[in-house]
């Protein structure tokens, strides 16, 4: 029989404006986010992340500012670095409004990039991405936590919004998604800025998407790494930090990428990498001790796969 592997890796949060943004338009080139990491992005089947911008035009953001928007034309670029889909349940892609996070799935769309956890509705917003790659189907779903977002940011049947962490739509999210896909995969922003371990919110939330057959939890908001753990023999990352953004402190930083492969018999090998963020705005990645260093704040050892 064949033998059925997808690769894909996961980054933590993508932030495209403010003050990576004014180094875009410095170097006056839309890629230089992610230039540092393009051998390694595409290196694996396809790419994850957690975007954390509204792609439509607009005024400049200032670096002081809250609220994120970027260049439409910033999709393409995400479509190019191998990013095949992107979670938007996250507490900036409503930064401009319903309509904002409407322009930002119609730009995405265009050019290629898949979306989960945000839509037109919340039948969009709860359903998940479906991805037919090398003979296996891999599912994926994105929330985020209502203490992340204000209510007015869910999805409703009517209206645009993000998917929030609902226990009871998940389980049946993930019941649905299984009889469709090999794979389920179940994105979370939620958890306590710049702390290294999760809170009982996010661990309650992973669990259960466990229980209720999910096959890998990834975790994103707290802006640093937070530990790992193995869970009913699958893994949860509560937080892989930061990938692309122009946040200050040290910690803030140092982020987490996973290349995790998937084979018919389930996962095979999860395979961490440590990044750095330079300039304020492009990830490079780490090697040798200080790699190590970053790694190990997951508190778990990934090579007994």
């Amino acid at each position: 029989a064949p033998s059925y592997q997808v690769s894909v890796i996961f980054t933590g949060d993508i932030m495209l404006s403010r003050g990576v943004a004014q180094k875009i338009k410095a170097k006056q080139d839309l890629t230089y986010p992610f230039l540092a990491m393009g051998d390694y992005l595409k290196s694996a089947d396809l790419v994850f992340g957690n975007l954390e911008t509204a792609l439509l035009p607009g005024r400049e953001i200032g670096l002081g500012e809250m609220v994120f928007r970027a260049d439409p034309k910033l999709a393409k670029v995400l479509y190019d670095f191998n990013f095949a889909v992107v979670s938007l349940a996250n507490n900036h892609t409503m930064n401009f409004g319903k309509a904002g996070l409407g322009q930002t799935l119609q730009n995405l769309l265009a050019d290629g990039v898949d979306y989960a956890g945000a839509g037109l509705s919340a039948l969009e917003a709860y359903n998940p991405v479906v991805i037919h790659q090398n003979g296996l189907t891999l599912a994926f779903l994105a929330y985020t936590d209502n203490d992340v977002v204000p209510s007015s940011y869910f999805a409703t049947a009517t209206t645009t919004g993000v998917a929030y962490m609902d226990i009871v739509k998940m389980r049946k999210a993930i019941k649905t998604a299984r009889e469709r896909a090999d794979f389920v995969i179940v994105s979370m922003h939620a958890g306590n800025e710049y702390k290294s371990y999760p809170n009982t919110r996010q661990t309650t939330f992973a669990r259960a998407a466990i229980d209720a057959g999910a096959d890998l939890v990834i975790g994103h908001h707290p802006h640093v790494v937070q530990t790992a753990e193995q869970y009913k023999d699958k893994y949860i990352f509560y937080s892989l930090g930061n990938f692309v953004f122009d946040q200050r402190a040290e910690e803030t930083k140092k982020g987490v990428t996973l290349k995790v492969f998937f084979t018919q018999d389930g996962i095979s090998k999860i395979e961490p990498r440590a990044i750095y963020i330079k300039d304020f705005s492009q990830p490079t990645l780490l090697s040798g001790e200080a790699a190590q260093k970053v790694i190990s704040r997951l508190k778990i050892v990934l090579d007994q796969l």
